[in-house]
């Protein structure tokens, strides 16, 4: 990614018990991205010698991601020669996730193994640490004639394995157990469709508006499962607190603009409710790159941001990480997908309507993070709730 600084990992080592051994020096490592913990599991084995799992960042040099010097804290089973001395302090917090724990990912592993075992089946080789930050862990795990996933979530997505169980059928990850934020996942073919072209972006946008078609009028079922709630007064209420919430953030003009928009609220989703189209099932980060294929099927993942709410609050995020050239076309294939499901409807006034609402409910879901999250990982997301927002007063100036 252009622009982006080369990463280097430092590690501080801890015991499974969490007791100190040292610092490890920096290695460079493939990738900038922080989540992206295998090269850094590569990198230290390939400098040190030394196999870790990474529990969680502990800080970092630039103020957001990616790239540049980070710190992480990671578990060493055994003592580790090249390791300096450290004498600082780790704290604890209430807001720690399991997984970023000592041992906490020897608990999620051994929670997949006997899920395996009781399904006949038996890891051939070591599992593989691919991704941990504060909305994930991600481990591959292969067995004998497959590969299989476990991914790990924190409580604010853990309806993630139960809103799949409830698709199973459908184009989504195939389940093979959950509890809690622990799902194992079956391999699915081929790859991560980031530079999908039109043909393909198309029938994504059909994949999604049938899933939402088959569960409108439906949608107690998905709330009764933990699905937040971004129907009109659930998000108004949401919106007005990150907005209050965010104001010494903002701009003075900015701060105007969502004061109007907020008193507008109640009277815009009248206007949109009258548009035709009932609330329903959302993916919440809907975007080529959340979609995985082969050529053969096309299976949507990552259901944690998933909610109830309007079927077009999904348009905003998808339209936006596509290519320019293609926007028009995908625009106009997905009114005329909803004109057809739902005659009668107005889609394109909705999508207008909806535009800053969206935008708005992207600030809430990162101002849940830093809610939810504890502070060394806030970097992650620090400076988003005020980004939406200013590019919800954007789209209501060129309203």
């Amino acid at each position: 990614m252009a622009g982006v600084k080369p990463r280097t990992a430092e590690l501080l080592l801890v015991t499974p018990a969490g007791a100190p051994v040292g610092c490890l020096p920096a290695v460079p490592v493939a990738t900038p991205w922080w989540p992206d913990i295998e090269p850094v599991v590569a990198a230290v084995r390939e400098h040190h010698g030394v196999d870790v799992i990474v529990l969680r960042l502990l800080e970092a040099e630039l103020q957001q991601p990616h790239g540049g010097r980070v710190t992480y804290l990671a578990e060493v089973a055994e003592g580790v020669r090249a390791a300096r001395r450290w004498s600082g302090v780790l704290d604890d917090h209430p807001r720690r996730h399991a997984f970023a724990r000592p041992s906490g990912p020897a608990a999620d592993l051994a929670w997949a193994n006997a899920q395996l075992a009781a399904r006949g089946l038996r890891p051939s080789a070591p599992p593989t640490q691919v991704r941990t930050w504060n909305l994930s862990s991600l481990w591959r795990i292969p067995v004998e004639g497959q590969t299989v996933w476990l991914k790990v979530v924190p409580h604010f997505f853990a309806h993630e394995g139960a809103l799949l169980a409830l698709l199973a059928g459908a184009q989504v990850p195939v389940l093979l157990a959950h509890d809690g934020g622990r799902m194992l996942l079956a391999e699915i073919a081929g790859h991560d469709l980031y530079d999908a072209e039109l043909p393909l972006l198309l029938e994504m946008v059909n994949r999604l508006v049938e899933l939402q078609c088959a569960w409108d009028g439906r949608v107690e079922q998905l709330l009764a499962l933990g699905l937040p709630d971004w129907r009109a007064p659930a998000l108004t209420a949401a919106i007005t607190a990150v907005i209050e919430r965010t104001r010494e953030e903002i701009s003075a003009d900015d701060r105007t603009v969502l004061a109007d928009f907020v008193r507008g609220l109640p009277g815009r989703f009248e206007a949109i409710d009258r548009c035709g189209l009932r609330d329903t099932l959302v993916h919440g980060d809907f975007h080529p790159g959340n979609f995985r294929g082969d050529g053969r099927a096309l299976t949507l993942l990552d259901w944690g941001d998933s909610g109830v709410g309007h079927p077009l609050l999904d348009q905003p995020a998808f339209l936006d990480a596509i290519p320019e050239a293609c926007a028009g076309a995908l625009r106009a294939h997905w009114l005329r997908q909803w004109r057809a499901a739902s005659p009668g409807c107005d889609p394109a006034r909705a999508s207008i309507l909806l535009a800053p609402v969206a935008a708005a409910r992207r600030a809430v879901i990162y101002r849940t993070f830093l809610d939810n999250i504890e502070p060394s990982e806030q970097v992650y997301h620090r400076a988003d709730p005020p980004r939406w927002l200013s590019r919800t007063a954007a789209l209501l100036r060129a309203g």
